[in-house]
């Protein structure tokens, strides 16, 4: 995107290439109210504050009585219905600053700029120099430009000169670059930058290209172990032939010498003891396991039962059941 760079005088010297992604982006609106506001509320104290019923200072009797006068109720004076009394839901000492992420706030700028480019609001000027502070030059410039409503001055650094020139002017403010923010570029209409400011301004607030993706470096290949140098055959002694010779000899004499040692008798695995017939091997188990059950079921005590044993005598006779006996006057009167 170019801007044209104009002098003091209103003509224009040359165009001037700018970063698209801080001057000619489309503008977010959306994110440019959220920072407008979030400004605003930053720079609220939050001290505000107001009595309420219970904080004014005075008595709590009630008025008059409830019933009997023909008044409407009344409770104490500090009712915020009355004059000198509370203030109901009134301001409260409160913060009201707002956060937001950086990217946001960075696009808010860029938005900023972009409009005011996009709607020729933006003047682009090659330097503000001046020997001793003069309203009057200042002014003169302005109008030289085109600006005749609110401006906003943005030099590369603070310059005390171009600020004591535009002290007495109204609507118009300077600023560093660096201090450029959405709320002053929102509250005055024209925008106007020097060629240095709009550098910074690039430097600050434009987005660098996508990273290229860094390379793995490729592994380095493994070297080959070095061949071992073959051992040289090493010439065959004749003379070493005579005793190989002898060797099998002597071997077969001591066998035939040596008795013969016992054969161990194979074990006998699980696949071997198994009876070929699987009927067969069944019905064992079978019988097998009978009378295992059959023990364990005389072996079991017979459960006892719930009636009650008659007592019995020495002999072994039973005992006469004895009945208690209940002694009421009426058996008292007719034994006695």
């Amino acid at each position: 995107m170019k801007l044209a760079v104009m002098n003091a005088e209103g003509k224009e010297l040359r165009k001037l290439d700018v970063d698209d992604s801080v001057f000619g982006i489309k503008p977010n609106g959306t994110v440019l109210h959220q920072a407008y506001v979030r400004q605003r509320n930053n720079q609220r104290a939050g001290t505000a504050q107001t009595r309420t019923r219970g904080e004014v200072v005075g008595s709590t009797r009630k008025l008059h009585r409830q019933k009997g006068t023909g008044r409407a109720r009344a409770g104490t004076a500090g009712s915020p219905t009355r004059v000198g009394g509370g203030t109901a839901f009134g301001p409260r000492v409160r913060d009201y600053s707002q956060a937001m992420p950086k990217k946001m706030r960075r696009l808010a700028i860029r938005s900023a700029l972009s409009g005011k480019a996009a709607d020729g609001q933006l003047v682009v000027i090659d330097q503000l120099a001046f020997e001793t502070p003069k309203t009057k030059e200042i002014s003169r410039i302005l109008s030289n430009v085109g600006i005749e409503r609110s401006a906003l001055i943005v030099t590369s650094e603070s310059d005390r000169s171009v600020l004591a020139s535009t002290r007495n002017l109204l609507k118009t403010k300077v600023l560093p670059a660096r201090y450029l923010n959405v709320g002053d570029m929102l509250n005055h209409q024209s925008l106007l930058m020097t060629e240095d400011a709009v550098r910074i301004a690039e430097s600050l607030w434009a987005v660098a290209g996508a990273p290229k993706v860094a390379k793995k470096p490729a592994r380095p290949a493994r070297k080959k172990a070095a061949a071992r140098p073959k051992a040289e055959a090493k010439p065959e002694a004749k003379p070493a032939a005579k005793p190989e010779a002898a060797a099998p000899a002597a071997e077969a004499e001591a066998t035939a010498e040596a008795p013969a040692a016992p054969k161990k008798p194979a074990r006998r695995t699980r696949a071997a003891a198994k009876p070929k017939d699987e009927g067969a091997a069944k019905k064992k188990t079978a019988t097998r396991r009978a009378p295992k059950a059959a023990a364990s079921t005389e072996n079991k005590p017979k459960p006892k039962r719930a009636t009650r044993a008659r007592a019995k005598t020495a002999d072994g006779e039973d005992k006469p059941k004895t009945t208690r006996r209940r002694t009421t006057k009426k058996t008292e009167e007719s034994e006695g």
